[in-house]
């Protein structure tokens, strides 16, 4: 892949620059807590998209608005518990 320029870009640089590209490390719920908050921004930032969803739920683009903000802070709920290695090993 390459830039304007005419260099080309790793793939480190793209994950670098891009959050939501993800990784192999990265967990499913932590993948798609990403896509979801992507999803709530374009909303927020797109006032027609905005409008038409407070509309059609009959709510106020404000109300809709600090709802969308909220539903940011978990959109797919709290995290799995982590396994603890450690722990499996011991056992």
């Amino acid at each position: 892949m390459s830039n304007a320029g005419g260099a080309s870009i790793s793939t480190e640089q793209l994950k670098a620059r891009y959050v939501g590209t993800g990784n192999a490390d990265m967990s499913k719920h932590e993948w798609v807590t990403n896509q979801h908050r992507d999803t709530y921004a374009s909303h927020l930032a797109h006032y027609d998209q905005l409008s038409y969803m407070a509309v059609a739920e009959n709510q106020s683009i404000g109300r809709m608005r600090l709802r969308l903000l909220d539903k940011m802070i978990q959109p797919c709920g709290p995290p799995p518990p982590k396994k603890d290695i450690n722990r499996m090993v011991e056992n």
